[in-house]
């Protein structure tokens, strides 16, 4: 933006007529590439584009003044998203504090462990019985009366921008449950509501769609259609049959869509979570994923929204193949043209696969061999989340290293879900397709990582391997370029919660084996000294004082892999123009590992074979040659200055 007109607009405190300029402004830099997008996608919708032009005006209207503020303030500063201040919890409400004003008074929980950024799962309103953990929307925008009322929301954000919080909200872009409102006036006949899913008369279409489309949940909803009776059509179900896939060849649905967006977002929401953003355009012949329109749908979104809410950033929820992931970042090499933020899924399974195999190689692979995200855009790097755990690893690497991909992926499957009888994970196997041999794992990140087994058979060796894995694992999401999210419960090394198999509508879903509720009864105990909760909990709160307290951290495209040529050791460097630096070592072995120190006086992090160890904040001399790592020992070292 013109830096003079941007002075004009804070200097006028937004007086109506700036703001006014403000967004015409903002609308005649986007246009040009709003109108090449929506014509590509829509070729012969002149109409639709003239109602697009006037809508976003209307929601610009609409949008609160203190957000407009907000608009104004971030628009030319520094990304607060690639900053080292921000660490992340993703959390249930109900599961952590029963509701939003519950949340309110948990804040404080929060900000002692260095929370300050939140991701709410969702807190629309859905189904009674089975709605996918709300993922099945009756409403985009409306407060389930479970978690409390628009108010309390707004009491929340208000509370939480008071303390320079954020906040993040999901945006379930592809589908709705069948009990919102159009699903229900397409049942009821209306023409013009069929038309906002992909509905046919008979099972014609359908099946040539089938021939080529996967099965997202093969075990509970095979099949990607569902025949509903109350109007003798067949409607496209990719997740489940309650959960009807948008029509986004219908530019209706993207201007209602997009309705839905900034009323979303003018709740003070910070980030957007894309919901299954993958899915948005569906073409026969094909599975139906990372097509082209689904990302020029993405890229619209954005120009779009940055017209009306500009300070309201946009997350990538896209699980799928690591070549495909950073593509959500969009093509602008400097900022990206699609969504700031996604998901590192792929950093995930990397991560656990190096657990399984004890080793670092396919982990330098996969990173070594990424395509490059834009500068100004980040990552959300995570141990944990809401979800299962996919193997989305790419089968050539595997076979670079001698191995087979089937076989390896089958490996990680038994090595996790109790099918070798050494392994001390306990996960559970989902939506395994014997048709495929392809499944996923799920369980809470201390059951996977042997913490529930050792506490179980009161083994003191698996018990302390175990909870150096846990605190390994989150150094590296907290050092590694990005913003780290802790999944709530983690933090104190929460286990696997089998409750789920005594309910009726949760009990085929195992994925509610990790969507624990929040034992505050055991963080009332955290002050003991020999708990194994507390130190969990001390050592995480201490890595995320020491992130804040480094802005070498900030993700600025400074992270370094080193490779010393054990497999078994992890190491990457982060760096400051300054000529600050932290170097990163991590043994993911079960056995004592060691490493060459030779290079690392090269990089000025050994002077004199001394060494500062940030996180103890002590200096330690070698005794030879080599530094040595025990068991799941992470170093975080400080260069010499």
């Amino acid at each position: 933006m013109n830096q003079a007109v941007l002075h004009k607009l804070l200097a006028s405190k937004q007086g109506d007529k700036d703001v006014k300029s403000f967004f015409e402004l903002r609308l005649a830099t986007n246009l040009t590439l709003i109108k090449e997008a929506f014509f590509k996608i829509y070729p012969d919708a002149h109409t639709a584009f003239r109602d697009l032009l006037q809508l976003l005006e209307a929601l610009f209207s609409k949008r609160p003044g203190y957000l407009k503020t907000q608009d104004i303030e971030r628009i030319n500063t520094e990304a607060w998203y690639r900053s080292e201040q921000l660490v992340g919890m993703q959390l249930y409400v109900d599961h952590f504090s029963k509701d939003l004003k519950g949340l309110r008074n948990k804040i404080s929980y929060l900000e002692q462990l260095g929370i300050n950024f939140l991701h709410l799962m969702p807190i629309t309103t859905r189904p009674k019985g089975e709605n996918d953990g709300g993922y099945a929307v009756n409403s985009h925008t409306e407060i389930d009366p479970k978690y409390g009322t628009r108010k309390d929301l707004d009491a929340l954000t208000a509370l939480m921008r008071s303390k320079n919080m954020y906040l993040m909200l999901d945006f379930v872009v592809n589908h709705t449950s069948d009990e919102h409102k159009w699903a229900l006036k397409a049942k009821a006949g209306e023409k013009k509501y069929q038309n906002y899913y992909y509905t046919y008369a008979d099972r014609t279409i359908p099946e040539e769609f089938e021939k080529t489309l996967p099965e997202v949940f093969p075990k509970t909803a095979p099949g990607n259609y569902t025949y509903v009776p109350e109007m003798n059509k067949w409607v496209m179900t990719a997740f489940n049959n309650y959960q009807w896939d948008l029509n986004y060849t219908n530019p209706e649905v993207f201007l209602e869509m997009l309705t839905n967006l900034v009323e979303l977002s003018n709740l003070g929401v910070d980030v957007v979570r894309f919901d299954a953003l993958a899915f948005l355009w569906k073409k026969m012949g094909t599975i139906s994923q990372n097509l082209e329109e689904a990302h020029i749908i993405v890229f619209l979104y954005r120009m779009c929204l940055q017209v009306v809410a500009p300070s309201t950033i946009l997350l990538a929820e896209a699980i799928v193949a690591p070549r495909d992931i950073v593509k959500y970042f969009g093509e602008d090499i400097r900022t990206g043209n699609e969504c700031e933020i996604a998901y590192n899924a792929s950093l995930m399974a990397l991560l656990w696969n190096s657990i399984a195999t004890k080793k670092t190689a396919l982990l330098y692979k996969s990173l070594i061999n990424e395509s490059k995200k834009p500068r100004e855009c980040t990552w959300i790097n995570y141990i944990r989340c809401h979800d299962d755990i996919g193997l989305g690893l790419d089968d050539q690497h595997i076979q670079e290293l001698g191995w087979n991909p089937q076989g390896h992926r089958k490996f990680l499957l038994d090595y996790y879900c109790q099918r070798i009888g050494w392994s001390p994970a306990k996960g559970l196997l989902f939506m395994y397709n014997p048709k495929t041999g392809d499944g996923r794992i799920t369980g809470s990140a201390a059951s996977l990582l042997g913490l529930e087994k050792a506490l179980e058979t009161n083994d003191q060796e698996l018990l302390e391997q175990s909870q150096n894995k846990i605190l390994m694992l989150h150094s590296i999401v907290l050092s590694f370029g990005g913003i780290p999210l802790i999944y709530a419960g983690d933090e104190i090394g929460t286990l696997n919660d089998y409750t789920f198999l005594e309910d009726e509508v949760k009990k085929t879903d195992n994925r509610w084996v990790n969507r624990p509720q929040q034992d505050w009864k055991l963080i009332k105990t955290l002050g003991e000294k020999d708990s194994v909760h507390s130190r969990i909990f001390n050592r995480i709160k201490r890595l995320i004082t020491l992130r804040k307290a480094n802005p070498v951290f900030a993700d600025n495209e400074n992270t370094r892999l080193h490779q010393t040529g054990n497999e078994h050791i992890l190491i990457y460097e982060r760096t400051a123009e300054s000529g600050t630096g932290i170097l990163v070592l991590c043994n993911f072995d079960e056995h004592p590992q060691v490493v060459d120190s030779s290079w690392m006086a090269k990089l000025d992090y050994l002077r004199d074979q001394k060494f500062h160890d940030l996180i103890e904040d002590t200096v330690s001399e070698l005794r030879s040659g080599f530094l040595e790592l025990s068991p799941y020992q992470f170093l975080w070292l400080k260069k010499w200055h």
